[in-house]
């Protein structure tokens, strides 16, 4: 009989600075995040992303509004697993929609990319939504 070696995911935690989790076109979008549960050696990149997708009738669609990728060889000692804080200031467009045939979606992704094993992914909502006209 032989042994299996049971492969654990990593633990990705991902907090959004704002309770709501509602920002407007131009707000300063912030969050951190950190890995855990994993040996540095065994990170290959860390990809986070700010983005924006549908879901529907019809095609999906899906739009990378800010993109960034870490190697070992950018952190300090090469651990990954740090505290990370990104953020970047949102577009006038698209805002989020819920309709009945087709709703916008906007989240922050955050994707390890593992030597041994699958991608783990973690993703937090938020919404992007028009500032209200002052009376």
């Amino acid at each position: 009989m032989t042994a299996t070696k049971t492969l654990i995911e990593p633990l990705i935690s991902l907090k959004i600075y704002r309770l709501n989790g509602i920002f407007h076109p131009g707000d300063l979008f912030e969050c951190e995040y950190q890995i855990d549960a994993i040996e540095p050696a065994e990170i290959q990149a860390v990809e986070a992303s700010v983005m924006w997708f549908t879901e529907g009738k019809g095609d999906e669609d899906l739009g990378v509004h800010y993109f960034e990728r870490s190697r070992p060889s950018d952190a300090v000692d090469g651990d990954l697993r740090q505290l990370h804080r990104l953020e970047c200031r949102l577009p006038p467009s698209p805002l989020t929609y819920h309709g009945t045939i087709v709703k916008i979606h906007w989240c922050v992704r955050v994707r390890v990319f593992q030597r041994h094993g699958k991608d783990v992914c973690a993703d937090r909502l938020f919404q992007l939504l028009p500032r209200r006209a002052r009376s």
